[in-house]
């Protein structure tokens, strides 16, 4: 049956024109002989026409241009659909498509996507929104919000803002609770995960997989600024070392295991993002992951 790609384009994505990006679409759909539309992504990131239109125009995949805040919030409206979902990457971190592997060049990434394999991801909820990458409490999640307020997006202004504000960073009060487990602390960073890394290749969690049915909850620890340096190193290094499926540690100025569904008590109301996107926060979170969410196509 032949192929009907419906295409969303975030315009202001990454901060690149994207004229060269609409003509590489047309041509390789012409290649493949795949009739495809081209929509642009919503300010409001409502797209509760999507599953008429699916079943109405017999769309085979949607493929989302930009980066992880489109994904999550296209997503969103396609868990009852039967399309796959491509991606090509045009965001300021592409955590999500990094760690699926998906290629950052648009000729590969369509290439991906017209001789990919479709297979099914987990997605997460928090608090019922759903979330595709990461989510997390503290020092990122306040960047994320600084980063939403520039006009000029890109890895060169999210630095900026870190180190900006990286010595006036302060720890948050938290207590989370999973299984019988039950944890009260002081964190700069507390990120559930389902990728593994907020994006630019910064692994966060090196060990997470889409879709092993779990989520890596890592927190980083009240401490020093720089034993959070040393910490978040050590970490990267314990992480990759630990054999696969023994993630647990709560020692030193990391703590670090594997979740379905987490509850946190956000005691002092730090900021939180989920897929680099910032929410309002709230006194209670509740994170659990959804297992098998929807079909991603990923390189062979």
């Amino acid at each position: 049956m032949r192929r009907k790609l419906l295409f969303f384009v975030n315009p202001i994505s990454g901060g690149r024109s994207k004229a060269r990006l609409l003509e590489d679409i047309a041509a390789r759909c012409a290649k493949e002989h795949a009739l495809f539309e081209i929509l642009e992504t919503n300010k409001e990131g409502n797209y509760d026409f999507l599953p008429e239109k699916i079943k109405k125009d017999h769309i085979s995949d949607v493929v989302i241009c930009g980066g992880d805040g489109s994904v999550r919030s296209i997503v969103s409206f396609l868990l009852s659909t039967n399309v796959n979902v491509g991606i090509i990457p045009l965001g300021s971190g592409n955590g999500l498509a990094r760690t699926a592997s998906i290629p950052h060049s648009v000729p590969k990434a369509l290439e991906t996507i017209f001789h990919g394999q479709a297979a099914f991801v987990d997605a997460f909820y928090v608090n019922g929104n759903l979330g595709c990458q990461i989510t997390g409490l503290g020092f990122d999640a306040f960047i994320a919000g600084e980063f939403a307020k520039e006009r000029k997006r890109g890895l060169k202004t999210y630095t900026k803002l870190a180190v900006k504000h990286f010595f006036r960073a302060r720890p948050y009060d938290f207590t989370v609770e999973w299984d019988d487990e039950h944890l009260h602390l002081k964190a700069f960073i507390l990120c559930t995960s389902n990728a593994n890394q907020f994006g630019n290749n910064m692994k966060i969690a090196p060990k997470a997989l889409l879709n092993d049915g779990k989520l890596d909850v890592v927190v980083l620890k009240k401490t020093s600024k720089l034993n959070i340096l040393v910490s978040f190193v050590n970490h990267l290094l314990f992480a990759r070392k630990t054999p696969e499926g023994q993630i647990q540690k709560n020692s030193g100025n990391i703590a670090y295991f594997n979740v379905s569904k987490i509850k946190i008590i956000n005691h002092q109301m730090a900021p939180i993002h989920i897929d680099g996107d910032p929410y309002p926060t709230e006194k209670e979170f509740i994170i659990e992951v959804l297992p098998n969410a929807y079909k991603l196509i990923q390189p062979l």
